[in-house]
């Protein structure tokens, strides 16, 4: 498969991601509601999804041992930061919540420059200056300081900095499958998890009933969301520029809004869709053409 080849694959894969991805807070809701509180049902998600990688990374461990080690801490990381966002959809609107996490071109753009070096064109220097715009614009909506309001915005504005990082360390350093690492992700999730979970909510009693549903939830959502998806991310991950990883995601917005406004009658005001759209004309102008010595180009 010739290079452009493999870059249309990869963002397809990418760009569909980030439309099931608009859909994962309705199991993890569905998760509170059956009594899996705080970061406890994102912990049965990605215990799910770890365990049913396991088999694999077990059958590719020679890999995992030889592997870079800033390469898996890299993909464990980005584990971590989707495990923010995830618990974030408990405690913050849906639409919010994504549109924070998708200030990370901003982050990527950053972190290529001053991190790693990269040259950096106008064009993303001027995404960087909307983008910040953008979320002055719409967390600043009512007239409120422009800083974000909830522990789910925390955690998404948080997850989506350590994303940025992760995905950066995943283009760089990672040379492992995508299954195995998404199997590392799920880990690295679940270990961020274990260390929320008991600040956030009190351990769940759950009626045996209750538990099995719970369970059945937790393993679809674990087997769906972080492992079919998660590895043909990683996939696609190692193979795209950091931040157009994070445009692509986009779709996720659309997905994501669009279905909290619809059944969770969640609906941002003015100035926090004008805030958004900011947001998203950062990232095009992220993918806007480059000249080709910039790395961060299209074709990267």
């Amino acid at each position: 498969m010739s290079r452009n080849s493999v870059t249309l694959v990869a963002s397809a894969i990418t760009l569909g991601t980030g439309l099931f991805w608009g859909a994962y807070w309705l199991p993890v809701r569905a998760l509170a509601e059956m009594g899996l509180g705080g970061a406890w049902g994102t912990l049965a998600i990605t215990l799910a999804a770890a365990a049913a990688l396991s088999p694999f990374a077990l059958a590719g461990r020679r890999r995992l041992a030889a592997a870079d080690p800033l390469g898996l801490a890299a993909i464990a990381l980005g584990g971590a930061a989707f495990a923010l966002y995830s618990v974030g959809f408990l405690y913050g609107r849906v639409a919010i919540i994504i549109l924070l996490w998708f200030l990370s071109p901003v982050w990527s753009t950053l972190i290529g420059r001053y991190v790693m070096g990269w040259p950096t064109p106008p064009l993303r220097l001027a995404a960087i200056v909307v983008g910040l715009a953008g979320l002055a614009v719409m967390l600043g909506a009512g007239g409120q300081a422009p800083l974000p309001r909830s522990l789910g915005e925390w955690m998404s504005l948080v997850g989506g900095i350590l994303w940025s990082f992760s995905t950066t360390g995943i283009r760089t350093k990672s040379d492992i499958d995508p299954v195995s690492a998404a199997f590392v992700f799920a880990v690295g999730a679940t270990v961020a998890t274990l260390l929320l979970a008991p600040l956030l909510a009190p351990s769940p009693a759950l009626a045996v009933a209750d538990a099995a549903k719970a369970a059945g939830v937790a393993l679809a959502t674990g087997g769906l969301w972080w492992g079919a998806s998660m590895a043909g991310l990683m996939w696609a991950a190692m193979r795209l520029d950091p931040a157009r990883v994070a445009i692509l995601l986009m779709t996720e917005v659309l997905a994501g809004a669009l279905s909290a406004a619809f059944l969770a009658d969640e609906r941002l005001q003015n100035a926090e869709m004008l805030g958004g759209a900011l947001v998203l004309c950062a990232g095009v102008l992220e993918i806007w053409p480059a000249g080709s010595s910039d790395p961060g180009a299209l074709g990267a």
